[in-house]
């Protein structure tokens, strides 16, 4: 008879609301109109090297906000640019940073290699508000230079994107 009776109170207590839990989140986001001006800066900036990108902008939670595919830029550039993003948003670091690190960390067979989205490639830069990460841009299809990796190229592009939208993001 006791043991119904606990299980009754818990039962109770478990249905109940959590006194005091947060019901709404409010997130700063990554406008559309920002996101635009950090993309056309970004394939401005590749367009004075002669380079012809797409360069990919998502938002904080992953979605895409703006894909520009510059004329004469190689059909795979569309989802490299889109991964390069998607890893620098997912851990929070440039891609080429990750690849770094997971070239150090984890065998070629193995680990978050392999996970959906996520590259080694150099060309992908969160986007941050202070400290706090509001979305990514990853770029693709420059060429490297004397046997460089295009990534570092495509890096400068981001970095130009960023710069661009720097004041509005503050802090």
């Amino acid at each position: 008879m006791k043991r119904i009776s606990w299980l009754a109170v818990f039962g109770i207590l478990a249905a109940l609301p959590c006194a005091g839990a947060q019901t709404l989140v409010t997130e700063r986001m990554l406008s559309t109109d920002a996101a635009l001006e950090a993309a056309m800066a970004a394939l401005e900036h590749c367009r004075k090297d002669g380079t012809q990108v797409t360069v990919t902008v998502l938002d904080r939670a992953g979605r895409t906000k703006v894909v520009l595919r510059d004329d004469g830029s190689n059909p795979h550039s569309v989802e490299h640019s889109y991964r390069k993003a998607y890893t620098a948003l997912t851990y929070r670091t440039s891609s080429a940073e990750y690849g770094k690190r997971a070239a150090k960390s984890f065998p070629a067979s193995a680990g978050p290699l392999h996970l959906p989205n996520i590259t080694t490639s150099g060309g992908g830069l969160p986007i941050r508000a202070g400290n706090e990460v509001v979305g990514a841009i990853g770029i693709s299809g420059s060429p490297g230079a004397q046997g460089s990796p295009g990534g570092q190229r495509d890096e400068a592009c981001a970095k130009a994107g960023i710069e661009r939208i720097a004041q509005g993001l503050g802090g």
